[in-house]
């Protein structure tokens, strides 16, 4: 049976609305767990423990969007900073980075000013930034392990097993890079804390090459997660933060007949998560397969995911129930 994800393991963004809305489903202790801010180096990670279960699966997206007005807050109060405002925030983050690498805001200024893109959402983000700065993939590795090393020796009688996905690969010489980086460290930071804790190493299909060349890719992942925004996004070549400017216009002239960044597009989008998945699980068949985004709470997306068979759907939390509902509506229709 296909299960909202929400139940059985985390893979959201990590930001203050968020942490806010996971409070109604979840006990959490220790929050943020980890918090590390350097240069290149910015992570924070919460251990996400759910109360009351024996086993603990946590996906945790390592090399996501990071600096947004939604995650500062979150950040300034993990190192207990006083969080004013974004523009203060990132005003004070900038002196002190100067003075941590002994240099002026000025020069500080000039390198952020020479990371701007024309098109960051095709730019340099998800796992190239772990091309460019293997230290910070291995940073975010280390704060996952520990994360979950604490909460294993907190628990001995669970189960803790994380999952790492590495967002944004197009060819599998990508993720074999990024998972070199993580697997190096994560057995490090289990070998130096001298216990027993697997995890996974998988990654998210949300360009469409991956889905085309997922036999490939199945052969380094544990499993796939499918970036049904971003695979959308790249699928139709518009832009979801722009979009919402002429989609009226193609719903009036019949074009479209719903929002394909809410309504998974079965036809188009439906089609790469099939060929994915066909291509991908004879060549890896312990490869378990999932949606992220907020496809995962529309009912038919729902629906649609349990036919080609995945085994979960993530969404946010406030979707949780409509999911589960639709999972269970999905499965008892298969049985008839």
């Amino acid at each position: 049976m296909l299960l909202p994800s929400l139940f059985l393991r985390q893979s959201t963004k990590l930001t203050h609305n968020t942490f806010q809305q996971i409070d109604r489903f979840f006990q959490i202790r220790n929050r943020f767990l980890a918090a590390f801010y350097r240069v290149r180096e910015i992570v924070i990670i919460h251990d996400g423990v759910v109360a009351d279960q024996a086993k603990v699966k946590t996906i945790v997206r390592i090399l996501g969007d990071l600096l947004t007005s939604e995650f500062a807050p979150a950040l300034a109060r993990a190192l207990g900073w006083v969080f004013v405002s974004c523009h203060e925030f990132i005003k004070v983050t900038l002196t002190q980075l100067a003075a941590a690498q002994g240099k002026s805001v000025e020069d500080i200024k000039t390198i952020i000013a020479s990371l701007h893109e024309f098109n960051p959402m095709m730019g340099h983000r998800g796992c190239r930034l772990a091309v460019t700065y293997p230290e910070i993939a291995k940073m975010q590795t280390k704060a996952v392990i520990r994360a979950a090393i604490n909460v294993q020796k907190a628990h001995a009688d669970w189960t803790v097993e994380p999952e790492i996905m590495i967002p944004l690969v197009c060819d599998v010489k990508e993720l074999k890079f990024v998972k070199k980086v993580v697997v190096e460290t994560a057995d490090a930071e289990i070998a130096a804390a001298g216990i027993d804790l697997k995890y996974e190493v998988g990654t998210m299909i949300e360009i469409p090459r991956a889905a085309l060349t997922a036999d490939e890719i199945a052969k380094e992942a544990d499993f796939f997660c499918f970036g049904t925004n971003d695979l959308t996004q790249m699928t139709y070549g518009f832009s979801r933060d722009d979009a919402g400017k002429f989609l009226n216009a193609y719903y009036d002239a019949k074009i479209f007949e719903n929002d394909p960044f809410a309504k998974l597009d079965q036809t188009g989008v439906g089609k790469l998560m099939e060929t994915a998945i066909k291509l991908g699980k004879p060549v890896n068949n312990k490869l378990h397969v999932g949606i992220c985004g907020e496809h995962g709470g529309d009912p038919s997306s729902v629906e649609f995911c349990h036919k080609i068979g995945l085994d979960y759907v993530s969404c946010s939390p406030f979707r949780v129930p409509i999911a589960r509902l639709a999972a269970a509506q999905a499965a008892i229709a298969d049985k008839k």
